[in-house]
């Protein structure tokens, strides 16, 4: 009994993330954006001329991907990079006027695919559900 419990845990969770990523993923091309670039973009929303560097280590992500992002960040004008004014070695990322107007946009959409995920769950199901949620991820790591 309990190995089909944790099955059918396991497989919930699996179906869960599937689909909010299939869903944010197509809610995200409406501003044409992909998933992770929302993540990248958050960053330099809170203080950007940040390193790419730091944009990997903020984001948990390799050099190549993080770099692949950059660029199509910034064939899109959402983002520009620029030489550091004191080491020309460094590459500096910064939001170009379209990157910044991308902020409430992007903020909806988390707040809508929240919204949507969390509709019937009462307060204090959500909660036991979040206390839950971390001890699970507490224990992957």
């Amino acid at each position: 009994m309990a190995d089909s419990v944790d099955c059918d845990i396991r497989q919930s969770l699996d179906r869960i993330s599937s689909r909010m990523r299939r869903d944010y993923s197509e809610s995200l091309r409406e501003i044409n954006l992909y998933v992770g670039q929302d993540n990248l973009l958050a960053r330099l929303w809170s203080g950007d001329g940040i390193t790419q560097m730091q944009l990997c280590e903020h984001l948990k992500c390799e050099p190549p991907t993080v770099t692949n992002m950059v660029k199509c960040l910034e064939q899109n004008q959402f983002i520009y990079r620029m030489r550091d004014e004191h080491d020309a070695r460094v590459m500096r990322i910064f939001l170009t006027e379209e990157g910044k107007a991308l902020e409430e946009p992007v903020a909806a959409k988390w707040k809508q695919q929240q919204e949507k995920l969390l509709e019937s769950v009462l307060p204090e199901e959500r909660l036991l559900l979040r206390r839950l949620l971390k001890q699970m991820e507490s224990n992957l790591c």
